[in-house]
């Protein structure tokens, strides 16, 4: 399976507008596993999660197949970005505590990269992945909202599917295990908004496809529906995976 490159086109807006997630989260993983010495977090990105892991383990290693992604990352001395694809890993066997992957799993060939959670993890070591469904918004904004994903939807990328069905159909590589429940926040204000919508893989492709912007055709009834609030309260709730290699 090839790289999926559906963002380095686009990584500042990336990391300017994608969500990052709950401190409670990290502290939370942090206590599921029994050494804190080097965390591995896949896909990621910008680093939104690296830098949550920081936090709570002395080296984490944040890696990413798409180096403009990459060059977005805020710098830390305690986290090392390595352009790499997740199937592939340089690190030593049995040389990582946890290993993460958020709102990204979809776009890895999941039966190698399972494969190399098994060779890189320590005993006792967890695979930690999680994602956030669509957004749901409601009243008048609501339903611009949906007019609009029903404009973008068809121009997702197939491995997308899998978000949409909940990581259900996906082969776990260990037994899934019992999880508390977070849920991601943001307070933003319309351009906020619309900056996400225009960080989905979807839009873009919309856009291409249909010589427009989407976002840009949409902002005017967005504006109509948004009201007199300044900002607005936006909430996902987080599905995740745990789970432990156990010998």
């Amino acid at each position: 399976m090839s790289f999926q490159d559906h963002f380095s086109g686009h990584a500042a807006d990336y990391a300017r507008y994608r969500p990052d997630y709950p401190d409670e989260l990290f502290a939370w993983l942090a206590g599921q596993v029994p050494a804190h010495e080097l965390a591995l977090d896949v896909a990621t990105g910008n680093g939104q999660a690296a830098h949550g892991l920081v936090r709570h383990f002395a080296r984490v290693r944040a890696s990413d197949a798409s180096a403009a992604q990459l060059a977005e990352a805020p710098a830390d001395p305690r986290i090392s970005y390595v352009c790499e694809a997740a199937e592939q890993c340089a690190l030593p066997d049995a040389s990582v505590d946890l290993i993460t992957v958020a709102q990204a799993l979809h776009w890895l060939d999941q039966p190698r990269f399972f494969a190399e959670v098994k060779r890189l993890l320590k005993p006792g070591g967890a695979l930690a992945v999680w994602h956030y469904p669509r957004l749901k918004v409601g009243g008048e904004l609501g339903a611009v909202y949906e007019a609009f994903h029903a404009t973008v939807a068809p121009y997702w990328p197939p491995e997308r599917l899998l978000v949409e069905q909940g990581y259900q159909t996906i082969a776990w590589p260990f037994p899934a295990e019992p999880v508390p429940a977070f849920t991601l926040e943001r307070r933003w204000d319309l351009a906020a908004l619309l900056g996400y919508l225009g960080s989905w893989s979807s839009t873009r492709r919309a856009a291409q496809a249909l010589g427009s912007d989407p976002v840009a055709a949409y902002t005017p009834r967005f504006a109509d529906a948004w009201g007199a609030e300044m900002t607005r309260l936006f909430r996902w709730p987080l599905q995740l995976y745990l789970g432990h290699r156990l010998v």
